[in-house]
């Protein structure tokens, strides 16, 4: 169905959601001027949106100036229970679920273990019913949920949202997760990349909060990197940018299983140093062990981790020369081995990048751990809150048939 065009008191209405959704709380002057529209339309867009349960009137916690004259202005915020966006994770080994309200905040999270890559149509099914039981058990009203966001370990195309899944989950060559979840669900959903994906939840909640050029790396199962420059993700034409996992790092490596020859993440990936110690040592190492080692401080873990992040940083390094990003995030499993992960890491780029763009970037853990990627999946709903919101009150008010605008 298209959308019928916002006149203009429901552009207005859209003008006062956006802010809000940007700033988090705002008074009615601070409206005025962040908006351009005068006095008294703010204050009547407030009433509505009030009316409508999709804002409310916050205690203001700020200290006075001075000494207090007549009412303090009373700010304002979006109600975080008004709507909410639903994430699901789709890695090599799990799947992952969460809700989160307006501000971002998940409200149910829940981790199922498998493997999914050759398996799509039960990891798709189990997806679902993880959805449904979310809604079920918070009590959420269907029309309540804004849409679905999904990621996956994989490159998507944007123009179709079909996966370009060759030698990186096999089962999953050319279908389409998004259409399949919608039909399952009935909920619009859209889809990304995990990198991708946990780079859009860092900007927004997490390290990266208002920084316009920056790349979050995900050192897990697989090795990615979701770009940001100039405030907009870099995805590519076939949603294959920042797939350093399969640049190669050694060219006389193992062979990756997409068919080249040392690739990244058959050098530096946290099953590739596992597996590496398991052939030193005669014994099994899992990723866990590995990262228990480390943390314990075992010299051989240790050593192993060191060559991988140099391996990591000269990677890095080539795109913080051909990208000058103000900050790289890092995050996923290896994030955790903290300054053994990142001096080595560090100096690589310092090493091998353009001394400018070397000088210029900051690398940071990521502070959203292994949420990162579902919440950047429901944010990519989010992202478009205020519009949806004032698209269903004007539809509401119209009579029409999107989902209605309801309160609690």
């Amino acid at each position: 169905m298209i959308d019928t065009p916002l006149n203009l008191r429901e552009v207005g209405r859209l003008r006062v959601l956006e802010a809000l959704h940007h700033v988090g709380r705002s008074s009615r002057s601070q409206l005025t001027r962040l908006t351009g529209l005068s006095r008294a339309t703010v204050s009547s867009i407030v009433a509505d949106l009030l009316s409508a349960g999709l804002i409310e009137e916050a205690p203001d916690t700020s200290e006075p100036e001075g000494r207090p004259t007549g009412r303090p202005a009373q700010p304002l915020t979006l109600i975080p229970s008004a709507a909410y966006a639903v994430g699901a994770d789709i890695g090599h080994q799990q799947v992952r679920v969460a809700v989160c309200d307006l501000n971002g905040d998940p409200i149910w999270d829940t981790v199922v273990a498998g493997d999914t890559d050759r398996a799509p149509r039960e990891t798709l099914d189990l997806t679902a019913d993880l959805i449904q039981q979310a809604i079920r058990e918070k009590d959420i009203a269907l029309g309540d949920v804004l849409g679905l966001g999904v990621d996956i370990a994989t490159p998507v195309r944007t123009a179709d949202g079909a996966l370009e899944a060759h030698g990186i989950m096999p089962g999953w060559v050319g279908v389409r997760p998004g259409r399949e979840l919608e039909e399952r669900t009935g909920l619009t959903a859209q889809v990304a990349n995990d990198a991708d994906a946990g780079a859009l939840a860092e900007r927004l909640y997490g390290a990266g909060r208002g920084t316009s050029d920056m790349i979050y790396i995900r050192l897990s199962t697989g090795i990615g990197a979701g770009i940001v420059s100039g405030g907009r993700p870099l995805t590519g034409v076939g949603g294959l940018a920042g797939e350093i996992g399969h640049v190669v790092s050694d060219p006389r490596g193992g062979i990756c299983r997409c068919g080249n020859r040392g690739c990244l993440g058959t050098v530096a990936g946290p099953a590739a140093i596992a597996r590496l110690l398991e052939q030193s040592w005669g014994r099994r190492v899992t990723v866990p062990d590995l990262l228990r080692l480390i943390d314990e401080g075992d010299r051989g873990a240790v050593r192993a981790l060191e060559d991988a992040a140099e391996h990591i940083g000269i990677v890095l390094a080539d795109l913080v020369t051909l990208l000058n990003p103000e900050l790289i995030v890092v995050g996923g499993d290896l994030a955790a081995a903290g300054p053994l992960l990142f001096a080595p890491l560090e100096r690589a780029i310092r090493r091998y990048a353009l001394a400018p763009a070397a000088e210029a970037v900051t690398v940071v853990p990521g502070e959203l751990r292994d949420q990162a990627e579902v919440r950047g999946a429901a944010g990519m709903v989010l992202a478009h809150a205020p519009r949806i919101l004032a698209d269903r009150l004007a539809a509401a008010e119209r009579g029409g048939d999107h989902h209605p605008v309801t309160t609690e």
